[in-house]
């Protein structure tokens, strides 16, 4: 089985690296195309204004100067066209890709890539529990359950254009309540935090930041497991068609 890693936290991401550890559980047949530089909350974005570089750090392990989903799409139409990948990886994201934070993500939007392409892609998040823990993040969740939560998605039957989203609670491996199939939940909208300053020439300017919302969430939703210690796992899909509402405009439109 050919396997592509990629991420959005960079290619020298301490994620990145226990990602590979777990990949070469799976095979040894491992490609790692990533973003050179940090690209969290990059979303879908692609690079269409500058150029975008290809560096090699090694045997099949690159780097790109633009964003994951640049990534994907260099090692798609680049580095693996005459032996495109079976299954691609990303992350393990330094923090937690839960309910809406799907539509921000980096790491989410290059497995969507991959979805995109028609190959299986799981995107793999590490939630930590500090607000600003710097380095201090733990893997340990994620290093130990890793093999466990992607080795039975290897074998399942997927739905066409579909991608995987799991993620690993705060909690040591230990501590972990299981492996939990549930629905994308949503937050209230208010997350956002704005540091403002102020540069030496007396101009202001803003930081943004995503602080935490008090919420109540829904009945088996990601939100609610991994508050409870489970690994997430959430199908996702590309069409963001609202079929409900379909009957209602054709209403209004006669």
């Amino acid at each position: 089985m050919r396997i592509l890693l990629t991420n959005d936290d960079g290619v020298h991401a301490r994620g990145l690296e226990v990602l590979e550890r777990i990949a070469r559980t799976l095979s040894d047949d491992i490609t790692i195309v990533a973003p050179l530089e940090e690209q969290s909350g990059k979303g879908r974005s692609l690079s269409l204004t500058e150029p975008v570089r290809l560096r090699k750090f090694g045997e099949r392990r690159f780097a790109v100067t633009g964003t994951p989903t640049d990534a994907v799409m260099m090692a798609l139409a680049q580095i693996m066209k005459d032996a495109r990948p079976d299954l691609i990886l990303s992350g393990v994201n330094r923090g937690a890709n839960l309910a809406e934070d799907v539509s921000y993500s980096g790491t989410v939007s290059a497995a969507m890539e991959g979805a995109l392409a028609g190959i299986r892609s799981v995107a793999l998040s590490q939630r930590y529990a500090d607000l600003a823990p710097g380095e201090r993040v733990s893997f340990d969740a994620a290093e130990i359950w890793g093999e466990r939560v992607l080795r039975p998605l290897l074998d399942a039957d997927w739905a066409p254009r579909t991608l995987m989203n799991i993620n690993f609670p705060p909690v040591p491996a230990s501590e972990v309540a299981g492996i939990k199939p549930v629905n994308q939940g949503l937050r209230d909208y208010g997350r956002l935090k704005l540091d403002k300053r102020t540069d030496p020439r007396g101009f202001d300017y803003y930081w943004f930041g995503l602080g935490r919302i008090n919420y109540t969430p829904e009945a088996d939703t990601d939100l609610e497991a991994i508050e409870q210690g489970y690994i997430t796992v959430t199908p996702l899909h590309l069409d963001l068609t609202h079929r409900e509402s379909l009957d209602m405009l054709a209403r209004i439109y006669g």
